[in-house]
C-alpha cells in the first residue's frame, strides 16, 4: 500500500512526558506513535502543532469550578482516584493541549476530507468530574465549538473504543446537532453507562467478521440518515484480542479492516472524518504505539 505523505497530522511534543512506565496508562505511547509514523515517512510539512492549552476554552463544555480546581491541583483525593492519574504540571499541559489538537484535526478534516490526531479520545470525562484516565473531554469540546461557531451543521461521534463513551454521551445529550454512537464491550468499564443516541453493547470475545459487519451496518445507516457535516472517529485499539483491558477477540488485521472500512464509508459519502486514537493498554509500549498507528496508516492509504 502506497502511503500518502500529505495526510494532515496533529501532534504536540507535550503529549508525552516523564511518567511511571509501569502505570496502566502508557504516557509514552504518544511519543512512540509520533516516532513510528515518522519512520513510515509520513511526517513533514503535513504536521500541525496545536496551540498550548489553557483551562478557559474547556469551560464551554465543562463546569468552570471543576476545570479550575483540576488546573490548580485543588481536586480531592477521591476525585483524583476516579481519574486514575497522578497530578503534575506536565499532565495539565498535555491535558489541556490535546483538546485543541482534536479541534485542529477536525478543522483540517473539514478542509482536506480526512485528518488524524496522534492523541485524543478522552471520552470518560464528564461535565464536572474526570474518570478512567480522562480529565477533559476533547470530543465534546470539539463538537460544541464547531457547532457554536457555525463551522458545521451537525456532527456524528462514532466511538469504537472498547469502553462506552459515557462522558461524551452525557455531555452532549442536550445538543440536538450532535449524535453520539458507541459500539463497545457491554460487560466492561464504565459499569454505570450513560445513554448515547445509539449504544451497541457487544458480547465479550466477539470475533472479526461479526464485529466488522456491525460496524459497517451501523455507520452506513448513520451516514445516510444523519448526513453529518463531520465524523469524529474514536479509533480505540483496546478491541484487540491481546489488550490488557479489552475483553474482545479482534485480531490486529481486524483493527486495520475496521479503520479502513470506517474511513472508506465516510469518504464514499463525502463526509469529512477526523480520527483520534482512543484507548489501548499494553505492557509492550512500542507494540501499543504500532497499534495506534493503524488508523493513521489506513488514512494515509486513501
Amino acid at each position: 500500500m502506497r502511503l500518502n505523505p500529505h495526510l494532515p497530522l496533529v501532534y504536540h511534543p507535550n503529549y508525552s512526558f516523564s511518567f511511571d512506565p509501569k502505570h496502566r496508562f502508557v504516557m509514552s505511547k504518544f511519543a512512540h506513535l509520533y516516532q513510528h509514523i515518522a519512520e513510515l515517512g509520513l511526517i513533514g510539512s503535513n504536521l500541525v502543532e496545536p496551540i498550548l492549552g489553557t483551562p478557559e476554552p474547556l469551560e464551554l463544555v465543562h463546569c468552570d469550578n471543576y476545570i479550575q480546581d483540576l488546573w490548580h491541583n485543588r481536586l480531592n483525593e477521591k476525585a483524583m482516584r476516579r481519574i486514575g492519574l497522578p497530578w503534575s504540571k506536565e499532565l495539565m499541559a498535555r491535558t489541556f493541549t490535546a483538546p485543541q489538537g482534536t479541534l485542529q484535526t477536525a478543522r483540517l478534516a473539514l478542509k482536506h476530507g480526512i485528518a488524524c490526531h496522534l492523541a485524543g479520545g478522552t471520552h470518560h470525562a464528564h461535565n464536572d468530574f474526570g474518570s478512567g484516565f480522562c480529565m477533559v473531554n476533547d470530543l465534546a469540546f470539539t463538537t460544541q465549538t464547531l457547532i457554536e461557531s457555525g463551522e458545521v451543521t451537525n456532527v456524528l461521534i462514532f466511538d469504537l473504543d472498547v469502553h462506552q463513551g459515557d462522558g461524551t454521551a452525557a455531555m452532549l445529550q442536550h445538543q440536538p446537532y450532535a449524535y453520539t454512537c458507541s459500539i463497545h464491550c457491554e460487560k466492561n468499564f464504565p459499569f454505570r453507562k450513560s445513554a448515547s443516541d445509539l449504544d451497541i453493547g457487544l458480547t465479550s470475545n466477539i470475533k472479526d467478521d461479526k464485529y466488522l459487519a456491525i460496524v459497517d451496518e451501523t455507520l452506513s445507516y448513520l451516514l445516510k440518515e444523519l448526513n453529518p457535516s463531520l465524523v469524529l472517529y474514536d479509533a480505540g485499539v483496546d478491541i484487540w484480542q491481546g489488550d490488557g483491558l479489552g475483553k474482545l477477540d479482534i485480531s490486529w488485521n481486524g483493527i486495520a479492516k475496521r479503520d479502513h472500512l470506517v474511513l472508506k464509508r465516510c469518504l464514499e459519502h463525502n463526509t469529512p472524518v477526523a480520527t483520534v486514537i482512543g484507548g489501548g493498554y499494553d505492557r509492550d509500549h512500542l507494540r501499543l504505539a504500532k497499534r495506534h498507528a493503524i488508523v493513521v496508516e489506513q488514512a494515509a492509504g486513501f
